[in-house]
């Protein structure tokens, strides 16, 4: 993990506000809160490093889930290829359901703010997290990012994570459901390949299917699939572009809302 994806990085990542007239960075030491003073080339020092790494995440993630469960929050991990759709299915739902309750957004890339100013200009509150070289976003840039975001009570908080379907599977962030999004002109045998994002999924999202006249996706294929390695996985099927198929989406992330005001982890 960290000797692979990008951890090492210094400069750490950095959260910033994005708001009309308001360009407020904040920058930080590194996210994931581990000095690397260990040799990154002895396998069984990365593994201890990794379960080191893994463990500290948790604990935070339990905070994050446990302040925002207080606060009747419902966040939601949101996790694919880049290039799949994430920020247009964000921006068709913030217009779409932003006037049943309010909505915030966390969005994570390696760099720009490209993604952030397309949320900003729904309406929604959003925070950018720049992770540098790191390829995922991990608990302690949510906690930094909650802190800067300041979500509403009841609020639904979408976390747009780095396109990648590696990293991401392994960091709790506190969220309530993970969304696994993949679209048809990637083809149908991404639960092959990335086995373990399809495993910790509670949503599978097959997106631009109104590109399924010109690509080859077997849609029931990528199902089966998907259920092999995580037999209650619900799927959803729909077109972020033309609207097709996203009210099961939403009703979806109405019997997430319904989850999260339980009783906070022990």
């Amino acid at each position: 993990m960290c000797a692979t994806c990008g951890c090492g990085d210094t400069t750490g990542p950095r959260v910033s506000v994005v708001a009309d007239g308001e360009h407020e960075q904040e920058h930080d030491d590194h996210g994931h809160g581990h000095e690397h003073d260990h040799e990154h080339g002895h396998p069984d020092h990365t593994v201890i490093l990794e379960q080191q790494v893994l463990a500290k995440n948790d604990g935070i993630a339990v905070h994050n889930r446990q302040w925002m469960r207080n606060r009747r929050i419902t966040a939601l991990n949101i996790m694919s290829s880049p290039g799949a759709g994430k920020t247009t299915l964000l921006a068709r739902t913030i217009r779409e359901l932003g006037c049943q309750r309010p909505i915030a957004v966390i969005e994570g890339d390696q760099e720009t703010r490209l993604d952030a100013e397309r949320i900003r200009e729904t309406g929604a509150s959003v925070v950018q997290v720049n992770t540098g070289a790191g390829c995922h976003l991990d608990a302690a840039m949510i906690d930094r990012a909650l802190r800067a975001l300041d979500p509403a009570e009841e609020s639904l908080l979408l976390i747009e994570n780095v396109g990648n379907l590696v990293c991401p599977a392994l960091f709790d962030l506190g969220e309530e459901g993970k969304v696994v999004l993949i679209s048809t002109p990637e083809g149908a045998d991404k639960p092959k390949k990335y086995p373990h994002i399809f495993a910790v999924a509670d949503l599978v999202v097959i997106n631009k299917i109104d590109l399924l006249p010109y690509v080859e996706f077997d849609v029931d294929a990528c199902v089966e699939q998907a259920r092999i390695l995580n037999p209650a996985v619900r799927v959803v099927v729909l077109s972020a572009t033309t609207g097709e198929g996203m009210d099961e989406w939403y009703e979806w992330i109405g019997s997430r809302s319904a989850i999260s005001p339980v009783a906070v982890d022990n």
